[in-house]
């Protein structure tokens, strides 16, 4: 394998291990915040008990995010020197941001979180935990501001081969931040509820602890439905900024190969791209033009319309798109079922859906990968979207066999941290609640 390719891998292993933390902590943040919200409204020591536990699960994956974000970054320059010359007056400010404005802020506040019970108000609990989700948002926003440059780039013009900042504005709302912030965020929020009802759902399994697992997995499946659910519209409007920005994106997220008016959108397909066709399709007649545009009229440019050289990697835009919708809809029938049960009040006497609750854990965090994973190979031959491909932008200077050994080292490090973070998690589920659990009825998200 050449250094592109194995700067590629690198780079995806690298930010597909680091992505599965700032998920759970961008979704479990709010919830946390929901909780306090409910102890310091009612002044119920359940929620004060639920909070401080989650608080600690949360420390957990934030104390890993962290350390593998730090090496992500340090990539942009060894392997991605050509790269960073080129975006580098445009890519360091968002950047530069995330650092000041949101790394600060929330790991200031998760320290008065962790370490502030016996010596705060409840009020100053619930401002901290509400800083704590701002913090770990707002971190998502510049990261996403920084990314989305590189997929819809404005506000800038080309000097000597460089891009520079025309418009910071221009570079901070280009045409696809908001909906892809939205789009991440929420699909955080799915991963943080999910992942508190999974984690809950093992102490049911156990017969320990069950008040304050029901507790907890009430909030985690009203916030996890509503969350799956509003996904629905975030993903149809992204899909809209797609059709609108990257249409050969488009083409390969649905097999489709000839430009058409009243073209199909797939549930189910294997293109083959040497033969320009998709096989075995099941098709939806006529959706994808009418969903991106409300017309079924409109034309959807194929994949032959662009050269041949910017054509996306078909298979590995088309499969990951595919898998994780239909990870969504499992999701959606997870929490539905969940809501049901709880309705009836028969939650904590379903061995099936508890053990399928924690089975459900990674569902979300796949998804997500699968997501970027179609976002970025959809971008392809792009690293920044019509204006530098990929195979420009690697450094020249680092060959194969020192990116090779660096690959190797980090997957150890990435997998002694990973047994690590489970080792302690397991731990934590083993202490349980740190204060004892009201007897009685759970409470009321």
């Amino acid at each position: 394998m050449d250094a592109t390719l194995l700067a590629r891998i690198q780079f995806a292993v690298t930010v597909s291990f680091h992505f599965i933390f700032p998920q759970l902590t961008i979704g479990m943040s709010w919830l946390l915040f929901w909780m306090m919200a409910r102890w310091v409204r009612t002044g119920d020591a359940r929620y004060r008990t639920m909070a401080r536990f989650w608080t600690h699960v949360f420390a957990l994956g934030f104390a890993v995010g962290v350390a593998t974000g730090v090496v992500m970054e340090f990539q942009f320059g060894t392997n991605w020197a050509a790269y960073a010359r080129y975006v580098g007056d445009i890519f360091g400010a968002p950047l530069a941001a995330e650092g000041v404005f949101a790394f600060f802020l929330e790991s200031t506040f998760l320290g008065m979180l962790l370490f502030g019970w016996n010596k705060l108000s409840p009020k100053t609990h619930l401002f901290s935990s509400a800083m704590v989700a701002l913090g770990s948002t707002l971190s998502a926003f510049w990261i996403i501001v920084a990314n989305s440059w590189q997929q819809t780039p404005v506000g800038y013009h080309l000097v000597n081969g460089r891009a520079e900042m025309t418009s910071f504005a221009e570079v901070v709302f280009n045409p696809s931040t908001i909906i892809r912030l939205l789009h991440t965020v929420d699909g955080a929020l799915i991963a943080g509820s999910l992942f508190v009802l999974g984690l809950s759902a093992w102490f049911l399994l156990r017969k320990r602890h069950v008040a304050f697992a029901v507790d907890s997995m009430q909030f985690a499946l009203i916030l996890g439905l509503v969350a799956t659910g509003v996904q629905l519209f975030i993903g149809h409007g992204h899909a809209v900024q797609v059709y609108k920005t990257q249409p050969a994106k488009l083409a390969a997220f649905e097999g489709h190969f000839n430009t058409e008016a009243n073209a199909d959108l797939l549930v189910f397909g294997v293109p083959d791209v040497a033969a320009e066709k998709t096989y075995f399709r099941i098709p939806l007649p006529g959706m994808l033009s009418y969903g991106v545009s409300g017309d079924f009229s409109t034309p959807i440019k194929g994949l032959k319309d662009f050269p041949r050289d910017e054509w996306p990697p078909v298979l590995l835009t088309f499969f990951p798109f595919h898998t994780m919708v239909a990870l969504w809809v499992i999701m959606l029938l997870v929490t539905i079922w969940g809501v049901i049960l709880l309705w009836r009040g028969t939650l904590p006497d379903n061995p099936l859906y508890l053990r399928l609750a924690l089975w459900a854990i990674p569902a979300p965090i796949l998804a997500s990968t699968l997501g970027w994973m179609t976002a970025e190979v959809g971008r392809q031959p792009w690293i920044v979207y019509g204006l530098l491909r990929t195979k420009d932008a690697v450094s020249t200077t680092v060959g194969a066999g020192e990116i090779a050994f660096s690959l190797v080292f980090l997957s150890l490090v990435y997998a002694a941290l990973f047994a690590v973070w489970i080792f302690l998690l397991r731990r934590r589920l083993a202490l349980g609640p740190e204060e004892a659990e009201t007897t009685g009825k759970g409470a009321t998200a």
